[in-house]
């Protein structure tokens, strides 16, 4: 597994360079935002930890252009701590942030659960499929295709998007999905689900503001529609 951290403080780099290292990870690293959109274009990068203030480019910016052409998960880590930064990178595209000073084991360990998410089905899963209506999950290549239209979501939109294909009709309180799929021990709120379930819906229905397919259930959460 190739990671890429991104960050213009060099000493931090290193530290989390040698830790990721020590795990058995291959690790790239930037220290401003043009050499980290310049780098992402590898596709043999599974991840990149994306630092927020950076020189040249900024992470959210860098964030939106590594989302106009790959799904590669992205975790923010900033040493901003109010909300609006934390909401304006999960808008831009990113997968998970973590706040600024952290332990490394808490960063390895939302590594570990992204790839656990991300990795290729097993063998005997290589053509496995899940099909609900006319939206076709590909486990294969983590895509989706609505009809004939072929849609590509970042990993926590498949995982979304999996759940509730699984479970038609049953409403799920944003405390749920924070803890199905970010975690139980997820520090994050649930404004979290709002920005994913947004994005996804962004991706999948024809009109956003009045879904056919994920609906809300006011004053309690999200739910799948039942065909």
């Amino acid at each position: 597994m190739k990671i890429l951290v991104v960050d213009d403080e060099k000493l931090l780099v290193k530290g989390i360079k040698y830790n990721l290292e020590q795990e058995g990870y291959t690790v790239e690293t930037a220290f401003d935002g043009e050499e980290a959109v310049r780098l992402a274009h590898d596709d043999s990068i599974d991840l990149i930890l994306l630092d927020l203030m950076l020189p040249k480019m900024d992470g959210l910016s860098v964030c939106r252009s590594v989302r106009s052409f790959s799904n590669v998960p992205i975790i923010m880590l900033t040493a901003k701590s109010e909300d609006i930064d934390k909401i304006l990178g999960l808008e831009y595209g990113a997968d998970d942030y973590i706040t600024k000073p952290f332990n490394i084991r808490e960063v390895s360990a939302r590594i570990k659960a992204i790839l656990r998410r991300i990795n290729p089905v097993k063998k005997g899963d290589r053509d496995k499929v899940l099909v609900s209506g006319d939206i076709t999950l590909d486990y294969n290549f983590k895509r989706v295709t609505i009809g004939e239209k072929t849609i590509e979501l970042t990993g926590k939109e498949f995982d979304l998007l999996e759940l509730f294909l699984k479970n038609p009709g049953k409403v799920y309180t944003r405390e749920n999905l924070l803890d199905i799929a970010w975690g139980f021990d997820y520090p994050g709120d649930v404004r979290t689900v709002d920005v994913h379930i947004r994005r996804l819906r962004e991706k999948v229905e024809s009109n956003p503001a009045e879904p056919e397919y994920i609906k809300t259930k006011w004053g309690v959460g999200y739910y799948y529609r039942k065909d």
